[in-house]
Parts: C-alpha cells; structure tokens; sequence
C-alpha cells in the first residue's frame, strides 16, 4: 500500500499544454530525483469519436500525439492542464519548481501542496486490477479505460 507520509503536489497552469510543452516539462520534472508518481489530468481524447453522427470514426485531434518521456515514446491520451506529483520528501519541492520554471517559461502556473492521490486501493482498483495489483498504480485506474496506466520507466 502506498504510504500516506509522502508529499503530493499539483501543478496546474491558466491554460490546456500544448504536447510539446508536456514533453518540456515531464523531462525537466523526471530528471529531478525523488518523484515517485506522475498522473497528468485533462480532458480525455478518445482515438475514435464516442457520440454524435460521426461515432465510431477516428478523432483526429492535434493534441493527440506521441511525446518523449524519459527514454520512452508516450501517447497522450489527454489533454493535460494538471499535473499531480507524489515526491519521496519535501526537499524535492524546490528542484520540481525550478524544473517548472525553466519548463513552462513565461506561462502563468502555480504548485499546490496537498492531497490529490488515492493513497489505498479502492473498489475501481480492485475491480479494475484485482487484489494483487501492483502498490504503485493505486489510484490511478480509470474505469472507463480499456487499458491500465502509462507506466513511465525511471519513476519508483
């Protein structure tokens, strides 16, 4: 079970990201030791349109592109206007401003401290995963999903 002890933070900027100023910011924050997890929050891009006259056909969206993080390839598949860190301690505060700083460039942002992640499983995630899922997607299953999260390598 993840531990309660550890510090969350949200970063939230006055507009949706571009993919490219994603990929920016990802690299700065994973290159900063002491993240532990990553969720990127936004509006869905489902690849297909799932209403209207046009259901069923591909969405073509300009957001929803393939981006590097880290050293692999990520599709996005929202489209992200918040990003919630879990850090190892607060001392990694800081360097996750500076990376932020240095990412986001003149864009208005802000980072909160608090309490953004589930830190046990609930009903979706066991539903989702089943009783032996791995400690460190807890709370990141989305019941509409197919799939399970992105796991980016490098994070622990």
């Amino acid at each position: 079970m993840t531990d309660a002890i550890y510090p969350q933070v949200r970063i939230v900027t006055v507009r949706l990201l571009n993919p490219e100023t994603v990929e920016r910011v990802m690299n700065l924050i994973l290159a900063t030791e002491g993240v532990r997890r990553v969720i990127l929050n936004g509006p869905r891009l489902p690849p297909t349109i799932t209403t209207g006259p046009a259901k069923g056909q591909p969405n073509i969206h300009e957001m929803r592109r393939t981006v590097k993080m880290g050293e692999q390839d990520v599709e996005m598949q929202v489209h992200v206007g918040t990003i919630l860190l879990e850090l190892e301690n607060r001392d990694v505060i800081p360097a996750i401003k500076a990376a932020c700083e240095a990412g986001f460039g003149e864009m208005q942002w802000y980072l909160q401290e608090g309490r953004y992640m589930k830190t046990e499983p609930s009903l979706v995630d066991y539903a989702k995963y089943g009783p032996y899922a791995d400690k460190a997607i807890i709370g990141m299953a989305d019941p509409s999903s197919k799939k399970g999260p992105t796991i980016i390598q490098g994070i622990k």
